[in-house]
Order: C-alpha cells, then structure tokens, then sequence
C-alpha cells in the first residue's frame, strides 16, 4: 500500500497512516478493508449542497492517521468477523470523529488543523458547525442501517460522552483548581470514550462474547488515553512535525493539560503566579510561551507525562491478553507502544 487511499468520488484522497510505525503495518494489513471504508466515507459525503462535501473533504483529506476507523477494522478481523458490517462501522466512526474535530475547531478558535488552515478558518464558523452536524446525522445514519441496538447504544453512548468530556473541558478550561483525576475525567470523555467505542463495535458485529467485547473495549480506552497524553506533552515538544500543531497552542488557548498541572503543582510561589496570569486570567506576553517552556523542562513534566502514557499502554496491552497470539494482535500491541514512542 502507498500510503494514499483515493476515490473517483469528488476528487477526495484520504490519507493512511505513513512509514513503517506499527499502524502503517497494521493499515497494510488491513489495506481491502481500509479501502472499501475510504469508499463509504467519500459515499457518504455526498450531498446536493456544495459546501457540504467541499468542507468535508477539506478535514478528511488533512489526513490524520484514521486510527479509529482502522481500529474498529483491527477488532472485527481479531475476532474472526467475515462480514462487511464492519466498514460501514468503521466509517461511521470516522465522521463522528471528523464532526467532533469540526465543532472542537470552532469552540478553540483554532486556525491550523495538522498544519493546514481549518475549515472554520476556511468556510467560517457557522458552517463548521452545520457540517458537523451533518457528518453526526450521516454516522447515526450508519448506525441505524447496521440494525443492531448494542451497536447503537455503544456508538450513540460515546457520542454523548465525547459532548460531555468537551463541555467538561471548557468548565475547566483556565481553571488551575483542576486536579489530575478531573482532568482525566475530561480526556477519558473527548478522547478514550470513540476509542474504546471503536474497539468494542468490531468484537459486537463479530458476535464475541461480552468479556471479548470488554476487553476491546477496555484495550480501546487505555490506548486513548495514552494517545491523548502524549498529544499534550507534545504541545510542549520543539518538534510538532508528526501532529502538525504549532508549538504552544494548547498554551495560548488556556488549556489545562497533564504537562501544565504537573509544573504547576511542583511550582514555586513564583511559578504558580506565572501560570495564574497566563493560564487563569489569559494574561499573556510573546515572552512567556519560552517560559512555560523552561518551567515545563525544570520540573520534568513531560518525563512524568510520558510516563503516565506508558501505563496506559501497559494497560492496553494487557487487556489483549485474553486474545490468543495472533499477527492482528501482535500489531494492535505494537499500536500501543507506537502511541508512546511519538516524541515528535
């Protein structure tokens, strides 16, 4: 496989995981099923309205590793499924995702989306926003069609708890009275909940029994979480070639991320007044970014953050041990420790 999955459909070229990491190979694995999911997706962006598949494909076609649709193809085909539910799922997750990042853009004022200009930045914000909305109606679509109420319910449950996780996080948001396990609460809704959906789905088409389906279910939120850390160290990082962000945005915008919590509780009097105007009262200067750059270096913060995502990786790793040893398997593991090793 090259790396690009294209379609006839509307000049639409959605992009694979590229390189030799674990989810290139895991995707080359999976490259008929990852193809005929790429067709659903570009099928499914069709309307009579213009803008609607044109800001679509804007978001799609950025690229992005497409780690939640393969996912979802990943646990169907390690539990043995034969059918072709599962890439109708797969794409059904895939727009929730794309419709979270859409609403997500507008909510943070972001102009880049993995480098490129947003499609808030691009179309504007109100239709982000209706597009998204369009891209939810489409995977709830996909999800009656499927005819299965366990798949409904688990899709449409992290659906809401992904809203749920985003609304925690702008409570949140600037709040440096948020402790850890608040601040998990929060990724384990916007990030972990489609991961863990994701997974779970796959073993439901297959018709595995509940502990299977727990354990892809369990093995998906770990490995979000573990995403979703590593993705706020590197906010922090010199290098944001692989995400595509610019250094600091998570700063700029207030967030209170795993990196910031840790420097701000082993801070100083000193220190904590610094996060208190830059991060609290939003009170910022072109000097500080630099600054929170040394205090997140002189306290370790992303050691201790990376270190916290290899525990969930073990843990990811670990809920596949019920599985018998198996090349999809195998892979679904390396994912996990590929999740960690992204230092730039």
């Amino acid at each position: 496989m090259d790396g690009l999955l294209t379609s006839e459909h509307d000049a639409v070229t959605v992009i694979a995981p590229a390189g030799g990491d674990a989810l290139h190979r895991l995707a080359a694995l999976l490259d008929a099923d990852l193809a005929a999911t790429n067709d659903t997706i570009v099928a499914r962006m069709a309307s009579e309205v213009d803008l609607i598949p044109q800001l679509a494909a804007h978001l799609i076609a950025a690229g992005g590793k497409r780690l939640r649709p393969l996912l979802t193809l990943a646990a169907a085909r390690l539990c043995g499924y034969q059918g072709d539910r599962h890439i109708r799922l797969a794409a059904c997750v895939e727009f929730i995702h794309t419709a979270t990042l859409l609403h997500d853009d507008v909510v943070d004022e972001s102009d880049l989306r993995r480098g490129l200009a947003s499609a808030n930045a691009v179309f504007g914000n109100k239709a982000s926003v209706l597009v998204g909305d369009f891209l939810f109606a489409r995977a709830f679509e996909l999800m009656v069609a499927d005819g299965s109420l366990e798949v409904l319910r688990i899709l449409s449950s992290a659906s809401a708890t992904i809203a749920e996780g985003e609304v925690l996080q702008l409570s949140t948001q600037n709040d440096l009275g948020t402790d850890i396990p608040r601040y998990f609460r929060v990724i384990e809704g916007k990030t972990a909940a489609l991961f863990a959906a994701a997974c779970e789905v796959g073993a439901v088409v297959a018709q595995r029994d509940p502990a299977l389906c727990a354990a892809l279910a369990a093995y998906g939120s770990a490995l979000g979480m573990a995403f979703q850390l590593v993705d706020d160290a590197l906010d922090y990082a010199a290098d944001q070639g692989e995400l595509g962000k610019t250094v600091g945005d998570d700063f700029r915008e207030g967030k209170l991320t795993y990196p910031v919590l840790t420097a701000y509780a082993a801070g100083d009097a000193a220190e904590r007044a610094f996060w208190h105007r830059t991060i609290e009262l939003g009170e910022q200067t072109g000097a500080d970014l630099a600054t929170a750059l040394d205090l997140i270096g002189r306290h370790d913060a992303i050691g201790r953050t990376i270190d916290r995502a290899h525990g969930f990786a073990n843990a990811a790793k670990a809920a596949l041990a019920i599985f018998p040893d198996d090349p999809v398997r195998s892979l679904m593991m390396d994912a996990a420790d590929y999740a960690v090793s992204r230092r730039h």
